[in-house]
């Protein structure tokens, strides 16, 4: 699943409105944040992390290193955040985030 620059877009719009859920902090990435990170994503679709400035990763790192480990995409990396995407697998999920769809087909 790779997003397109339109997708990329609009979920970086919707990211804007979201809280930070997800803390990276100084032992890094750990079977915790990850089983955290999974839930949330099943859960709300759209989540945004953040790198304590103690941790010895940078957001980019972070968010690359979650990406294999919660099957997601990365959205956006600024400064210390990053964002990631995962649709949920839920049919009966009533708020799920439809995409635009790339009309050069």
């Amino acid at each position: 699943m790779d997003l397109t620059s339109k997708q990329r877009a609009q979920l970086r719009g919707l990211a804007n409105s979201i809280d930070t859920i997800l803390i990276v902090g100084k032992d890094g990435i750990g079977d915790n944040l990850v089983k955290q990170a999974n839930d949330a994503l099943e859960a709300r679709e759209l989540i945004k992390g953040k790198v304590l400035e103690n941790s010895l990763m940078s957001a980019r790192e972070a968010a690359e290193a979650l990406v294999p480990l919660t099957r997601s995409e990365i959205v956006q990396v600024i400064g210390t955040k990053f964002v990631l995407y995962r649709p949920s697998h839920k049919k009966d999920k009533k708020d799920k985030i439809v995409l635009v769809s790339d009309r050069r087909k």
